[in-house]
């Protein structure tokens, strides 16, 4: 009994640390893409992309954080890491189609590492089943 409650506390610590890492990154690559930085316009533009899916990209991000981060809504939640999961994933295989070299991946990467990790740490009341 006592291991189970050291590992769902052990869960819990890894679960947050991973969400607030992946809902900072989430937030300011959202602002990034809301505020047409330049660089961020360029990137876009070079994937091929046209600009106004940044805005979309980072209405939705911001969403996402939101959904995740409220308690309840178990559905909500798996639909937003879907999300992540969809875009980060998309952004990683857009930059290697465009040869584009590895410090142009990393933050989707990490990204997508973090949206993993912290999907599968998620406590029991943050699941669906």
């Amino acid at each position: 009994m006592e291991t189970s409650t050291k590992s769902q506390k052990r869960n819990k610590i890894i679960y947050w640390i991973f969400m607030l890492w992946l809902s900072l990154g989430m937030i300011s690559t959202a602002i990034v893409q809301l505020l047409k930085n330049k660089d961020e316009v360029e990137n876009f533009t070079s994937l091929g992309y046209p600009i106004y899916l940044m805005i979309i990209i980072g209405v939705w991000k911001i969403l996402g954080v939101i959904a995740v981060l409220i308690p309840k809504t178990p559905l909500l939640k798996e639909w937003a890491y879907a999300g992540f999961f969809f875009v980060m994933s998309g952004a990683i295989i857009s930059h290697m189609a465009s040869d584009h070299n590895f410090s142009k991946i990393f933050a989707s990467l990490l990204l997508l590492i973090l949206t993993i990790i912290s999907w599968y740490f998620r406590p029991a009341d943050r699941k669906m089943i």
